[in-house]
C-alpha cells in the first residue's frame, strides 16, 4: 500500500494548484473583456517595449543634462541589464511555464501582439521596466510617477495582448524591484550616486 504524503507536503501543492487556477481564471478574464479604446494603445504600448526600447528613449533623454538625471540614466540602464538577465536567462529557463493558450476563435484577435517562443514565467518585460523606474525614480525623484505608471502600463499591457498570465507579470515586477535594489546598493558601495540612504529604505525592506 502506498503510503499518502505528509500534510506538509500536500498542503504547498494545493496552494499552488489554486494559485495557478486563480491566476488562469484573471487571465480568461482579462481575454473576454471587451476593451476596444484600449486595445490598439495597449498593443502598440507591447511592442514598443520589446526590447526596453521605451525605457531606452527615456534614458537617453536623461542622460542629456549632466549631474542627477545623467547618473539616473546610467543606473537604470544597469537595472534593466541585471533584471533582464535574470528573467531571461535564469527565470525562463529554471520554470519554463509554457505561454498562455491563446484561441484561434478569440473575440478579439485586434489587441494580440505576436506570440514570443520563449518561456511565460516570469515576464521579462516587466521586471525590465519595473527595475528601470525604480531605479531611475530613487535616483532622480522627478521621474518617479511617470515612470511608475508607465512600468504599470507595460506589465498589464503584457496580459491583455495575450503573451503572459498575470502571475507572470507580479514575479516580473518582484525580480525588477530586487534588481534596482542590487544595483541602487552597488551604486553606494562604490560612491557612484548621490542617493541619500533613506531613499533606498523601501528596496531593503522588499528584500527581507
Amino acid at each position: 500500500m502506498t503510503d499518502c504524503p505528509p500534510r506538509e507536503q500536500r498542503v504547498p501543492r494545493g496552494l499552488l494548484h489554486d494559485l495557478a487556477a486563480l491566476d488562469q481564471a484573471l487571465y480568461e478574464a482579462v481575454t473576454v473583456t471587451s476593451t476596444p479604446t484600449l486595445d490598439v494603445a495597449l498593443r502598440r504600448l507591447s511592442a514598443a517595449a520589446d526590447h526596453s526600447k521605451i525605457s531606452f528613449a527615456v534614458a537617453g533623454a536623461l542622460a542629456l543634462w549632466p549631474g542627477s538625471s545623467r547618473r539616473a540614466a546610467v543606473l537604470g540602464v544597469a537595472a534593466i541589464g541585471v533584471a533582464s538577465a535574470t528573467a531571461n536567462l535564469l527565470g525562463k529557463r529554471l520554470v519554463r511555464r509554457p505561454r498562455p493558450h491563446r484561441a484561434e476563435d478569440s473575440p478579439f484577435p485586434g489587441r494580440h501582439v505576436p506570440m514570443p517562443e520563449s518561456a511565460s514565467f516570469p515576464s521579462g518585460h516587466t521586471a525590465s521596466a519595473v527595475a528601470f523606474a525604480a531605479t531611475v525614480g530613487t535616483a532622480f525623484p522627478a521621474a518617479t510617477v511617470p515612470l511608475g505608471l508607465l512600468a504599470c502600463a507595460v506589465g498589464y499591457s503584457r496580459v491583455h495582448t495575450g503573451v503572459h498570465y498575470p502571475g507572470d507579470v507580479i514575479a516580473g515586477a518582484v525580480l525588477g524591484t530586487g534588481a534596482a535594489s542590487a544595483v541602487l546598493t552597488a551604486a553606494r558601495w562604490d560612491g557612484f550616486s548621490t542617493i541619500r540612504p533613506s531613499a533606498l529604505a523601501p528596496f531593503k525592506a522588499s528584500r527581507k
